[in-house]
């Protein structure tokens, strides 16, 4: 069985750039160890013929800070299928007022955000494991 490839937003300097990090992370390598791995988006977008051949036909899933959509534009040019994306920016308009914290630190409000998200692509990422066998 191939893991599920998560690849996250680069998004540097800016708080929802390091939830899509610390959320790929976190299933990466707490929730989903067997099940997913990383790959890192700026290899993808700079052709690293390594990150390319991690993704390139297998099965991903993006998870993007913001509207423009980087991982998963990139993900989809090096050749992954992506199955599901998601976006953090997404998260934060069902918690209207939440603080999820800084480009640098997350707030306890933050941690939360991303353990709800975690928890939805876990459950994405089981279905894609079953397609997949």
């Amino acid at each position: 069985m191939s893991k599920v490839k998560i690849i996250a937003c680069s998004g540097i300097g800016k708080v929802f750039g390091l939830m899509a990090r610390e959320t790929a992370l976190e299933i990466t390598n707490e929730l989903k160890p067997n099940e997913t791995e990383t790959v890192c988006l700026g290899h993808i977008v700079t052709g690293d013929a390594d990150a390319k051949q991690k993704i390139e036909g297998y099965s991903c899933i993006t998870i993007d800070g913001c509207p423009k959509h980087c991982a998963y534009k990139n993900a989809t040019l090096a050749g992954g299928i992506v199955k599901a994306r998601y976006k953090t920016v997404d998260q934060m308009k069902t918690h209207k007022g939440v603080d999820a914290g800084t480009a640098t630190t997350l707030t306890d409000d933050g941690w939360k955000l991303i353990d709800e998200l975690s928890k939805k692509i876990c459950t994405k990422v089981d279905e894609i494991v079953k397609e997949d066998e």
